[in-house]
């Protein structure tokens, strides 16, 4: 069981680089929208699926990222305001509209680079 959580461990480090003063972190996109519309985020926000918002687990809300689709090149500056995603193996779910920019919606998944450009509050 031990083994199994430092190779967990690595892996995550892994995936997360930092690179001087900013944070990267490697891995798979989705998205969500009509199910959540309307409804209230983590952060207690309404959530708006065509506003450029995303969830993440560990990220401050307020943290300000780009996203890119490291499939197609394309990229979406996002506001953390939720948290998410729920399905193991995924580091970001995006809004509707962000993942329409980076062509997410018709795949449905994605292996992006997320980077961090502005760090919201801290709790």
């Amino acid at each position: 069981m031990r083994r199994i959580f430092l190779i967990s461990a690595l892996i995550f480090l892994a995936s997360c680089a930092p690179s001087g003063h900013q944070w990267v972190e490697y891995g798979i996109a989705s998205w969500y929208g009509p199910g959540f519309h309307g409804k209230r985020t983590a952060s207690g926000e309404v959530f708006d699926m065509y506003k450029l918002t995303a969830a993440h687990n560990h990220l401050p809300f307020g943290t300000i990222v780009e996203v890119t689709n490291l499939e197609n090149g394309k990229k979406v500056t996002v506001r953390i305001n939720d948290r998410g995603p729920h399905k193991r193996g995924r580091i970001i779910d995006l809004s509707y509209r962000a993942a329409q920019k980076i062509g997410l919606i018709g795949p449905g998944l994605a292996r992006v680079r997320v980077r961090v450009l502005k760090w919201g509050k801290r709790p």
